[in-house]
């Protein structure tokens, strides 16, 4: 047999394709070659059946686990308590231990004939196939307008409107406040050497700006409230001319 050839191969490349997942299916398989039901299974049979599969995989340089090595030895020991006579009564005898372990061979073929079962059931989309859903009605919309052509300008009237004209954001103005213009020349008072010209005291003045424009009328207006608090005194040789100022000489 090719099997037996592959196992008397030494050296040479194993492949297992059953699919083992641990010794207790190697059990499993081994009691099934005996043809007989689990219950009624020679577990004296199924051990050596099982060193010996241990000790063919060992000879052909096979790296066992430790839990396939850890089964032989129990049922080596499970061998020797069916064997020999009973003497300890507190241990459970070979006869509960033989139960026991044809109880759990039973128990996993019953999961793996109902696993079978699941994977034999026929699949949606290989098998079977689901019923086709219903198509939809197509709707079709159809717009009318009962417009006259006056109703039609003054949509497009408003529509270029939209367009063409967006919201007018004014921003803020910049301008020299006359709080600002009272402080400076309150502080330039005291620097005041004679006559001198208003524009001298203005910040950016003949800039042209509305900033410089807004400073020196603030200058104006502080210049006139400072005359007439008694602080300043204002002088002008002419209409449009430069307007001088200079601080209020004290009596000698």
């Amino acid at each position: 047999m090719a099997d037996q050839a592959i196992l008397e191969a030494e050296g040479q490349l194993v492949l297992d394709l059953d699919g083992y997942e641990g010794p207790i299916d190697v059990l499993l398989t081994l009691a099934r070659d005996q043809k007989v039901d689990l219950t009624r299974i020679s577990i004296l049979q199924l051990a050596d059946q099982y060193l010996e599969f241990v000790a063919e995989a060992r000879r052909i340089r096979l790296e066992l686990a430790a839990d396939y090595l850890v089964m032989a030895a129990w049922l080596a020991y499970l061998k020797s308590r069916l064997l020999l006579p009973e003497q300890d009564a507190e241990e459970p005898s070979g006869e509960d231990l033989a139960q026991a372990l044809a109880f759990q061979l039973q128990r996993l073929e019953a999961m793996q004939e109902a696993g079978a079962k699941l994977l034999d059931r026929p699949r949606l989309g290989r098998d079977v196939f689901a019923r086709g859903a219903p198509e939809g009605i197509r709707i079709v919309t159809r717009s009318i307008f009962d417009l006259s052509l006056y109703d039609l300008l003054r949509a497009y009237t408003e529509h270029k409107r939209r367009e063409e004209f967006g919201t007018w954001r004014i921003q803020p103005t910049e301008l020299y406040s006359l709080e600002d213009a009272l402080k400076h020349l309150s502080e330039m008072l005291g620097r005041l050497p004679d006559w001198t010209d208003l524009a001298n005291f203005v910040p950016g003045a003949g800039g042209g700006t509305l900033l410089s424009r807004s400073a020196l009328a603030a200058h104006f207006v502080a210049s006139l409230e400072l005359t007439k608090a008694g602080k300043l005194e204002l002088r002008q040789e002419g209409v449009f001319s430069p307007i001088y100022l200079r601080r209020v000489r004290s009596p000698s």
